[in-house]
């Protein structure tokens, strides 16, 4: 009897260490531009990010948005190698879309490249945003 406890003790934590590995990944996280006030949010392992007040969308690997309104670009799909995850977003609209490259330098510190498609851009004073095509975030608490 102590035998199976042990080895069911032994089963639980490898699954509760291999789930905390996966949480502490880089690419779930929360990064933040301070220049352009632009933030992004992401899952690429788990896909549950779902957007406020978008609900329509589900759960997705992420998206990228301006705290100052409710317009995002919204990653449909991600491919993730090592430090470095390749992103294809959509305008919440649908009507435009563009790749990425996300890049973890550090703990902290990853780098979004534009790569093609749609102009990068985003409202800001009723007015368009052009964004420039690498852009620094930090990662911070959600």
């Amino acid at each position: 009897m102590k035998r199976i406890i042990f080895i069911f003790a032994v089963s639980l934590m490898a699954l509760t260490g291999a789930s905390a590995q996966e949480a502490a990944g880089p690419f779930r996280a929360y990064l933040f531009n301070k220049e352009y006030q632009l933030f992004i949010r992401l899952d690429l392992y788990g896909e549950t990010i779902t957007i406020p007040g978008q609900d329509l969308y589900g759960e997705l690997p992420g998206y990228i948005g301006r705290k100052q309104n409710s317009y995002c670009w919204v990653v449909t799909s991600a491919e993730v190698e090592a430090n470095k995850a390749r992103l294809t977003l959509i305008n919440d609209y649908g009507s435009e879309d563009f790749t990425a490259t996300l890049t973890q330098h550090n703990d902290t510190l990853y780098t979004l490249q534009y790569e093609d498609g749609s102009t990068f851009k985003m409202p800001l004073n009723g007015k368009w945003q052009k964004l420039p095509k690498k852009l620094d975030f930090i990662r911070s608490a959600y």
